[in-house]
């Protein structure tokens, strides 16, 4: 038999909205990175925990997982915040869960676990194999919950609520630090002394107007869970202004015999965030790599009774202290870390110092401090009313049993004594349900003890609520009790920036000496290898020496200083990055030879791939340095004002920007610009007036469309014969064809106002690029090609003429420079 079944009728009707994609998709990623921003990756500034880490502590808090009861199974802990609390994934929580527990990271931990809670090398063992309970120090962040200190929000699913913040009887976020990447921000905080941070916020409490230097008194800088030792507070210093900076932190390292006759290295403490292994690790790719030398063995010690210890073995004949400084260098030894204070405040995020850090949470405590004593007074002024009503009902016992017995049921007797006795109803309700026993005459004397030391709390938290000064006295006492409870003392030593710095030992024939802080020259060649000459005291004003290079070499950039002072090195990205030529191959001052140096980027470390060093610069030098850009962008600045930073922008690039030169430029001097169609201009260096660091320019030359600047240089007034010209394309200069090329003197361009178009230096034939030469002084010939390669042109005699002919000596150079 076939039967058929009918489909129900359909009362609903099509609908089809039509919705802009770009409004649809704009509204939705505001609302997925508001929702990463506040719900998942920020911290927030009050009570220094990110939701899902506030959720654990209270949910433990709700389980009853204090510290004087048994551990439980993380995993029991993870199945109930996520199945009441945090609606996602189980390894979020955990991951969060094991970082509160983690000594390593956390410098008072919040959650006290039994098992394998992992390592900086190693990951924590699975939640069904690990236990944990509530520190001390969390109860402290938890306590008060319930005298309505903070406001209570629905869970996910509205059936429970949760606190919106945590009381946090202590400076959470600033003693324990954090960690977070948001939709377009992120978060790394470092961590700092309970004991120094509590000074600091009780001189806020009675010192609001405070200025940052008295708070960094009682605060002077972080304290790292692992100890080690901070290298240079000014970074610090600028964290502390601005809530962004940074600071290198070094390894707690001892120099001893580990033999009778081997000396070693022994290393007790490491920088914050940084294992044994990875340490072993890149020593051994460094001995490899021969970057390291005199380093026979590193052994790890480490075991839980006498903690970290790792044992480097030195070779004889090398000093320690200089196997230590290519340690410093080389390995993670010296780490730096980079602060971002951004932390949720009123709901939005916000990048904040010292002080606006103190001045949040102070403000918080006040709160906290202020809803919980107008609960007590509440509470206690609720127990006093039925106090005072259990004491009229004993003073005349007997008629309030025969009213009670004479009433038909519960309501009329609660009436009844409401009229006798002059009652409220909450008084006659509790007299109603007054047990028997309640009515003995040592009752009566321990409720007039009660009423008497209840109007005294009474009034004492009138007088507290009356007057801010002693609410802001009473969170100053206790956070001092919380100081004095789980403080301890400082780990990580703070030192300013200095170097004790040693050459290396090439061979153990060779003992390694100490240098001395001598007078020498840096030079940079254009194939990125740079090296140090020592000179004789007082000869920083000689001539830059004649230097043996490499094939299509050439000197760039010359700089004067001492072996044990700083310069920078300025980049492509518009960055300068600070650096001491101490390390740097040392050549003889009689027979300079670039092939002898090092190459810059691996010095300095920086991908040469995307970034290229352009020129030195003195920090010492008051001379403003000029800046020129592919968009033709100018800028003058001194990089002095920044010398205390490790590296530091030096002009805000615009997208698809970059910098093609770089140099000194007095007012006097001349700044020059050539275009990929072969327009040139220069201008006085006064034009261009000094900008500050952070600043992105001004406009240098007008580009036509599709042109790029592709040399930016510096004339000075001592310029002999400056030439600037333009020839043939490089890819038909080697070979038979060597290309056409045209000389002219410099004074035959006449000088343009800065951002104007320049004069035309050269009629471009079809497929030819712009090659520019320059030479000033004694300085030899250099060629720039507009793909930003610069050549060393042999003398050859190319400076005998600047008619403006095609001079085949210079035709023969260029060719020599870019044969093969």
């Amino acid at each position: 038999m076939t039967t058929s079944a009918k489909a129900p009728a359909d009362d609903s009707q099509e609908r089809i909205d039509d919705v802009d994609l770009a409004t649809e998709m704009e509204g939705s990623f505001l609302e997925y990175a508001y929702s990463v921003i506040y719900s998942r990756a920020l911290p927030d500034a009050r009570d220094g925990l990110k939701p899902v880490q506030r959720r654990i502590l209270f949910q433990m808090t709700e389980m009853g997982l204090r510290p004087d009861r048994g551990h439980v199974k993380s995993a029991r802990v993870v199945g109930d915040v996520m199945g009441k609390l945090h609606p996602h994934g189980d390894a979020s929580i955990y991951d969060a869960m094991v970082r509160l527990n983690q000594p390593f990271i956390m410098r008072v931990p919040l959650v006290d676990g039994h098992g394998n809670f992992g390592s900086l090398d190693d990951g924590p063992a699975a939640p069904r194999y690990t236990e944990a309970r509530l520190t001390a120090a969390a109860l402290a962040l938890t306590a008060d919950l319930d005298e309505d200190v903070v406001d209570f929000v629905p869970n996910y699913d509205n059936q429970l609520t949760q606190p919106e913040v945590l009381p946090a009887a202590f400076p959470n976020l600033l003693v324990n630090g954090a960690t977070g990447i948001a939709v377009g921000m992120a978060t790394n905080m470092v961590p700092h002394n309970l004991i120094e941070v509590v000074g600091a916020a009780r001189h806020l409490l009675q010192n609001p107007d405070a200025p940052l230097d008295e708070l960094m008194a009682y605060v002077p800088g972080p304290d790292l869970p692992t100890g080690g030792t901070i290298v240079g507070l000014s970074g610090v210093r600028d964290a502390y202004e601005t809530g962004r900076g940074s600071f290198k932190t070094r390894a707690r390292v001892s120099i001893e015999s580990i033999t009778a006759r081997k000396m070693g290295l022994i290393v007790t403490e490491l920088p914050y965030m940084v294992g044994a292994e990875k340490v072993i690790e890149k020593i051994k790719d460094g001995v490899g790599s021969k970057k390291l030398s005199g380093i026979s063995d590193v052994t790890d010690l480490t075991d839980r009774k006498h903690g970290l210890r790792l044992v480097i073995g030195i070779k004889t004949g090398f000093n320690p202290e200089a196997v230590l400084e290519q340690l410093y260098k080389h390995t993670p030894l010296e780490d730096q870390f980079n602060i971002n204070n951004v932390a949720l405040v009123g709901g939005g995020p916000k990048t904040l110092g010292l002080k606006e850090l103190l001045q949040v949470y102070v403000d918080h405590r006040v709160s906290v401090t202020t809803r919980r004593s107008r609960y007590r007074l509440a509470r206690r002024q609720e127990r006093l009313h039925l106090v005072e009503g259990l004491l009229v009902a004993i003073l005349d016992i007997d008629e309030v049993i025969q009213v009670i017995r004479a009433s038909d049921d519960g309501e009329q007797a609660r009436n009844r004594l409401i009229d006798v006795f002059d009652l409220s109803q909450l008084q006659a309700e509790y007299i109603l349900e007054l047990r028997l026993r309640r009515l003995t005459r040592f009752s009566r004397i321990e409720l007039e003890t009660e009423r008497d030391k209840l109007r005294a709390e009474i009034a004492e938290l009138e007088l507290l609520l009356s007057d801010s000064a002693r609410i802001r006295a009473l969170v100053g006492d206790e956070l001092e009790q919380v100081a004095e409870e789980f403080g301890t003392p400082r780990r990580t030593l703070l030192t300013e920036a200095s170097r004790n710095v040693v050459a290396k030992g090439a061979s153990a024939s060779s003992p390694v000496l100490e240098i001395a802080d001598t007078p020498c020259r840096v030079l940079l060649s254009t194939t990125g290898q740079i090296v140090r000459i020592d000179l004789a005291e007082g000869a920083l004003d000689g001539v830059t020496p004649a230097a043996r290079r490499a094939k299509h070499d050439a000197i760039l950039s010359d700089v004067h200083t001492t072996s044990r002072s700083e310069i920078g090195a300025v980049t492509t990205l518009g960055r300068i990055i600070r650096f001491s030529p101490v390390d740097l191959p040392v050549v003889p001052e009689s027979s300079v030879s670039l092939a002898a140096g090092r190459k810059v980027a691996e010095y300095i470390g920086i991908d040469p791939r995307r970034e290229k060093v352009l020129a030195l610069v003195s920090f010492t030098s008051e001379t403003p340095l000029a800046l020129g850009t592919l968009q033709g962008v100018v800028k003058r600045l001194s990089p002095g004002e920044q010398a205390n930073r490790p590296d530091f922008e030096v002009i805000a690039l615009k997208p698809g920007d970059e910098v093609i030169g770089a140099a000194e430029a007095p007012d006097d001097a001349e700044l020059v610009f050539v275009t990929s169609d072969a327009q040139l201009l220069h201008f006085g260096a006064s034009a261009v007036r000094p900008q500050g660091r952070t600043a992105g320019g001004m406009a240098g030359i007008k580009l036509s469309a599709g042109a790029r600047a592709i040399h930016f240089g510096v004339i000075g007034d001592r310029a002999a014969a400056v030439v600037a010209t333009v020839s043939g394309s490089s890819a038909t200069i080697p070979g038979t064809d060597p290309g056409r090329a045209k000389v002219s003197a410099f004074s035959e361009f006449p000088g343009k106002g800065r951002a104007t178009g320049g004069v035309r230096a050269h009629s471009l034939l079809k497929g030819e690029d712009v090659l520019v030469l320059a030479w000033a002084g004694p300085a030899p010939v250099h060629a720039v090609a507009a793909n930003g390669t610069v050549r060393q042109l042999p003398d050859s005699g190319a400076r005998r003429d600047a008619s403006g002919t095609l001079l085949d000596d210079v035709i023969d150079s260029i060719g020599h420079a870019y044969g093969a």
